[in-house]
């Protein structure tokens, strides 16, 4: 079976563990957010975090994430220390038995939604992005320079009309939204710290970010190996370029490529239906089927969508992902690697963003961690699995 896994934000998420294992999750999938980017995770920390874990009878499967320094990403600064205290962290965790580590790579923003609270018609609530609305924080409130240049008429011209409609609370309320960072951490940017780290990305390109996450490869995934740990990159989210900057995650050209930098089954990545499954362009049953023996975690959510940049969560078999044949593609995977007597043969799986409902409404959760939500992905996507298993062994 997949490891069944959940996010769990540190101590001072309002889920518990005692909830946690009541939903049907066996493993912790969990990061040292209080320990500042760059900085080496020592392993003292991280045997006491992995302590607190145990002690309640779970594991801690997967760090999420050991984020990556932007000097790493543009090649400036210390990138060359954070690099060495990467690989520092790495060999930590693998001396503290952790297996799998997860991380990205997108420059500046972890993810980007416009709109954190989007009502289903049966009163449950979910994230959503809309791309005028985003074009409309680009140029009317961070007032980017050469925004303009960056999207289709048609789109600003959406974006002008949309803003126009604004109240003070509701710019302050997108504004807020947008500038939310890194889920857990609680870190936000100003707008001139935002447009002070955009401007560091002038001269970096598609092309440019991409060498520098091959070279990052390069460098770690041996450090990696020799620590017994699985690496996994995560996708963009959402899957193109914003606010200018490049994006080099996002496609099944890109997957490709990261993999082949390093061809070890350590270089790996985090299929994420949901971040992958925002973009239209891509057919995330079929890139779980194509890289299957390169998937070292798995995000499983659903998202609706459309050729113009928009999408929101949905219900795990309703969105424009076929969650069915993903799953699939991970359980014949998970076959092949024990025939193959490897003894990294089983996938942490862990339900992703879930919908804000029942007894979670009205309360204060990371967007998209609620209880209830992931609760029911959780149950949903346990079941499909044993389905499928059973229709296999017919």
């Amino acid at each position: 079976m997949l490891e069944q896994t959940w996010r769990w934000f540190g101590p001072g998420d309002r889920i518990s563990f005692g909830e946690i294992k009541q939903a049907g999750a066996t493993g912790i999938v969990t990061a040292l957010h209080h320990i500042p980017v760059g900085d080496v995770w020592l392993s003292d920390e991280i045997l006491a975090r992995k302590s607190l874990i145990e002690e309640s009878g779970l594991t801690w499967s997967v760090v999420e994430s050991v984020p990556v320094h932007e000097d790493i990403k543009k090649h400036t600064g210390k990138y060359f220390e954070h690099i060495e205290n990467y690989k520092q962290t790495l060999r930590n965790l693998g001396m503290a038995g952790i297996k799998t580590v997860c991380y990205n790579f997108m420059p500046v923003l972890d993810w980007s939604r416009t709109n954190l609270i989007y009502k289903f018609s049966d009163g449950s609530e979910v994230t959503r992005f809309e791309y005028a609305i985003f074009i409309a924080f680009d140029l009317f409130i961070l007032k980017r320079e050469g925004a303009v240049d960056s999207y289709p008429r048609e789109a600003v011209d959406q974006a002008t009309a949309f803003f126009s409609t604004l109240s003070n609370a509701q710019k302050k309320d997108l504004q807020d939204t947008v500038l939310l960072g890194l889920p857990g951490s609680g870190e936000t940017f100003t707008l001139d710290q935002l447009k002070a780290m955009l401007s560091e990305y002038k001269t970096i390109d598609r092309a440019k970010l991409k060498d520098h996450l091959q070279h990052f490869l390069r460098e770690i995934v041996p450090v990696a190996e020799e620590a017994g740990i699985r690496l996994a990159i995560h996708p963009d989210d959402p899957p193109w370029s914003l606010m200018g900057l490049p994006r080099v995650v996002s496609t099944e050209e890109d997957l490709n490529d990261i993999i082949r930098a390093v061809d070890t089954p350590v270089n790996g990545i985090t299929l994420c239906t949901g971040s992958l499954g925002a973009g239209y362009f891509n057919q995330v049953d079929e890139m779980a089927q194509k890289f299957a023996h390169r998937i070292n975690f798995a995000h499983i959510r659903n998202v609706k969508r459309d050729e113009y940049l928009n999408f929101n969560e949905d219900y795990l078999f309703n969105g424009d992902v076929n969650v069915f044949r993903v799953m699939k593609a991970l359980v014949l995977e998970e076959q092949k690697r024990i025939r193959e007597g490897r003894p990294d043969w089983q996938i942490p799986m862990r339900p992703d963003h879930g919908n804000q409902m029942l007894g979670d409404l009205g309360k204060d959760n990371y967007p998209g961690y609620s209880l209830y939500g992931r609760m029911k992905n959780l149950a949903e996507l346990r079941g499909l699995e044993i389905g499928i298993r059973s229709s296999l062994e017919e």
